[in-house]
């Protein structure tokens, strides 16, 4: 049974820091493309950033946020760094097989997190 655990959202001001984890059991970590997706209420699922070989970013987070891959832990973390309201949003884990790319969309997605809340105050 294939498991993605989120853990290390909340409540921040503005200019704070936050560092996503996401913990991997189930599945051969080193042959699945990782990723952090973000749905804001009302809006739809969006990329933030994905780790295969390469890392890629939403052009709203470069700079900001970091990604990260752990093949011995089997862990993925999201560090988060001048955090913006426009952040806000819950925060998903996701997981791809690897075919070739290192990036993929939220509807390409083959495993998810249950999400975890991260709220930015201005």
């Amino acid at each position: 049974q294939v498991q993605l655990v989120e853990s290390g959202g909340g409540l921040v001001q503005a200019g704070a820091k936050l560092r996503l984890s996401c913990a991997v059991s189930g599945l051969t970590f080193n042959r699945h493309i990782m990723g952090w997706f973000r749905q804001a209420p009302g809006k739809e699922r969006e990329f933030v950033a994905t780790a295969g070989i390469r890392t890629s970013y939403a052009d709203s987070v470069k700079g900001r946020f970091i990604i990260s891959r752990d093949s011995v832990k089997d862990t993925v973390s999201l560090q988060m760094n001048n955090l913006k309201p426009e952040d806000t949003a819950v925060y998903y884990c996701a997981a791809k097989a690897y075919t070739g790319t290192d990036y993929f969309q939220a509807w390409e997605s083959d495993y998810w997190g249950q999400g975890t809340q991260v709220t930015v105050s201005s």
